[in-house]
């Protein structure tokens, strides 16, 4: 483990220097947000949901590459709580990863400021509460980053946009299913699907003839989504940052976690359609609308909903793999995303993670390669950090799975060097579909395949335009592979974004480091950090 001392003052502050001055034309945008219990009627019935400032689903973030986010949160449950930001890759701040492995979760009746910078980032992604089952009562939203002006983006300006949150949906209360996750069971199916914490009511209205953005983002628990507009075409530019060849379809599969970015033109003799949010390889069909009126529609959308198979899951997987990086665009930062030959790169270490469930006491766990994942009391950050013995070792899960059945609790942490360039395969034995999210690097997915994976398939890849993205779908008795370069210092968490798996046990973190101590790898620990579990009593700056 890293040997570390208490900062000096002057490195903290120099620390939070860099971080909002890195370059001076770059703005900040400052938030307070409280978090609180209140009434909510997805279903039309009243539950208790999770409000940030007033608000179910929580505010949009609405920003540009670039901007500092400073974000103070007064968490007004009556349970600890944080927030991860899905997809901001938190450039040399994992402190602000906001999930337990790298933060003390905030406790009632206090806040904490989470402070970090859209390094180099554009596109659609989400947050959501990392703590417990909260994501069950809300407390999620959209974050949109829009490209700086010098940037040119692979598509006409849109005429508008529109932010749609879809997910699955439960009638019962998120205490209530996290005592059964907690007696060994597993969830129930879900009641509904949602779409912008509404079922069949919200409303988009734009001009006939004009184009529009949509941003959808699946913030579900369990279900994986397809998504479509009644009679419309939609045209793919941008999944999690990075822009897309531009391929039409008549509807498109996001998985749990995952978002996505069309244009949609509105082309059609002027009236309402339906917009249809439909579950795909669960037992029970859920569907829910919205309606996409055009201005002047004096006609209701109507005629059978346009769902499609629920279970095909070679369509799925072929469409999949037609999702690629466009190479001529720009990214973030005007040089072409396609000048990043990740093909060309030597893999330095492979990691096979096949995904299991098992009962371990008597309860139902999930593991990776033979451990299910339990996580200390003391983050994994702040025990590296200040080089706390006895939280993790870097022994405990193995880079392939394990020979046997037998599965045993521990704490998952893989170690890398800084810039190891990897290959990952998700190996699913299972008859589920899998989702898997990582913090603090988006990877190039490039390749899906059914059954066992096995060296020989490596000649099936993508090395050209495999999409880049940070959460990734595994299909029942299949396998995913991406490639990463880990050039981001910190502990980042690699998780199932299926809810039920992650919170039994189905995620790990990686300790990417160096032992060069730089504010140019990595920030020092924030002035207003969190301590707890055996960094409790160490003292403050």
């Amino acid at each position: 483990m890293k040997k570390a001392i208490l900062a000096p003052i002057f490195l903290g502050v120099l620390a939070c220097w860099s971080v909002f001055s890195v370059i001076a034309e770059d703005r900040s945008l400052f938030f307070t947000w409280e978090i609180t219990n209140g009434t909510i009627f997805p279903l039309g019935v009243p539950q208790e949901g999770i409000l940030i400032n007033g608000q179910f689903p929580g505010p949009t973030i609405e920003a540009i590459t670039n901007d500092n986010i400073v974000v103070n949160v007064i968490n007004k449950l009556d349970d600890k709580f944080l927030i991860t930001w899905s997809g901001v890759k938190q450039r040399r701040t994992s402190w602000q990863d906001g999930v337990l492995g790298t933060n003390c979760p905030i406790p009632p009746n206090t806040n904490w400021t989470y402070k970090f910078q859209l390094k180099d980032q554009i596109g659609t992604y989400t947050y959501f509460p990392s703590t417990k089952i909260h994501k069950a009562a809300g407390g999620f939203g959209a974050l949109n980053i829009a490209q700086r002006s010098v940037i040119d983006i692979p598509y006409p300006a849109p005429d508008g946009e529109f932010t749609l949150l879809i997910g699955d949906w439960y009638k019962t209360n998120h205490k209530v299913l996290r005592r059964l996750l907690d007696l060994g069971k597993g969830l129930p199916l879900p009641d509904a699907l949602l779409i912008n914490g509404q079922k069949d009511v919200a409303l988009l209205t734009g001009e006939a003839g004009k184009t529009y953005k949509f941003r959808v983002s699946n913030v579900g628990l369990t279900t994986s989504i397809n998504f479509q507009i009644q009679d419309h075409s939609l045209k793919l530019i941008e999944v999690e940052g990075a822009h897309t060849l531009q391929e039409t379809y008549k509807s498109l599969d996001i998985h749990v976690g995952q978002s996505m970015t069309f244009l949609v033109t509105l082309d059609k003799s002027v009236g309402d359609y339906y917009i249809v949010a439909s579950s795909r390889f669960i037992e029970t069909n859920l569907t829910t609308t919205a309606t996409l009126r055009y201005s002047g529609s004096n006609r209701k959308a109507s005629g059978q909903l346009p769902i499609d198979l629920t279970i095909d899951l070679d369509w799925s997987m072929k469409q999949a793999r037609t999702i690629r990086l466009n190479l001529t665009a720009n990214a973030a930062r005007p040089n072409p995303q396609g000048s990043f030959h990740y093909g060309t790169i030597p893999v330095m270490r492979t990691l096979q993670l096949a995904n299991s469930k098992s009962i371990i006491n008597g309860k139902l766990r999930y593991a990776v390669n033979g451990i299910s994942h339990i996580n200390p009391s003391t983050p994994l950050k702040l025990a590296d950090y200040f080089n706390i013995p006895g939280i993790f070792d870097l022994n405990t899960i193995k880079d392939v799975p394990s020979s046997g059945s037998l599965v045993k609790l521990g704490t998952s942490v893989l170690g890398f060097t800084l810039h190891d360039f990897a290959e990952i395969i998700f190996q699913n034995n299972e008859n589920t579909i899998q989702s898997w999210h990582m913090d603090g690097s988006s990877f190039y997915v490039v390749g899906f395949g059914n059954g066992i994976w096995t060296p020989d398939v490596r000649s099936t890849y993508n090395l050209v335009d495999g999409i880049a993205r940070y959460t990734v779908q595994v299909y029942p008795k299949s396998w995913t592979t991406i490639l990463v370069s880990l050039d981001n210092k910190g502990m980042w968490n690699l998780r199932s974004a299926i809810w039920e798996n992650r919170y039994l046990g189905q995620e790990l973190y990686m300790r990417v480091w160096n032992n060069e101590q730089s504010l140019y790898t990595e920030t020092s620990v924030p002035l207003n950090a969190l301590f707890c579990g055996k960094a409790k009593h160490l003292p403050k700056f």
